[in-house]
């Protein structure tokens, strides 16, 4: 019995972007992923910070709840732009 095989159909949504500014950012500041868990005032999870890292294509919603999670613990204030090397 023949399993079919999916396509690699080129314009498909590119999820997977490579590992992000963030990344930097983060180790320059001596952060971990806990760190920004429990820097947000908001729902955020080690995943989430994980994924925006790795550069996991997030949503506007979730890369705005690391992003002020990242300005709050180290008290300056970074834009998408500076974190993210994409738009979702």
């Amino acid at each position: 019995m023949n399993t079919p095989v999916p396509s690699q159909d080129s314009s498909a949504i590119e999820r997977n972007l490579g590992e992000q500014p963030i990344t930097r950012l983060m180790q320059e500041h001596g952060l971990k992923a806990h760190d920004l868990v429990t820097a947000s005032t908001e729902q955020i999870t080690h995943k989430m910070v994980a994924r925006a890292c790795k550069g996991r294509k997030l949503t506007l919603n979730t890369q705005s709840k690391v992003l002020r999670a990242l300005n709050h613990a180290t008290g300056k204030s970074f834009s998408l732009g500076d974190l993210f090397n994409y738009q979702p």
